[in-house]
C-alpha cells in the first residue's frame, strides 16, 4: 500500500490557511500543516530504515 504524499497535503493545508479569512480556520489549517509535516518526517525515517534493512537483508541470509 502506497503512503500518502504528506508534503502535498501539508502544502494544501498551507494554501487553505493563506486563503482563510477566519482566525480559527487559519489556525486549524496551520495545525493540520504541522501534523502533515510531522508525518512526512516519520515516513522519511521509516523509509530510510526500511532501505537500510533491505540493503543488509541479503548479507544476513548469506551468513546463515
Amino acid at each position: 500500500m502506497a503512503a500518502p504524499d504528506y508534503r502535498t497535503l501539508a502544502a494544501k493545508a498551507r494554501t487553505d490557511a493563506d486563503a482563510a479569512t477566519l482566525n480559527n480556520v487559519r489556525d486549524r489549517c496551520l495545525r493540520a500543516e504541522a501534523a502533515w509535516l510531522a508525518m512526512a518526517g516519520r515516513q522519511d525515517l521509516t523509509d530510510a530504515g526500511r532501505a537500510r534493512r533491505d540493503k543488509t537483508a541479503p548479507e544476513a541470509l548469506d551468513a546463515a
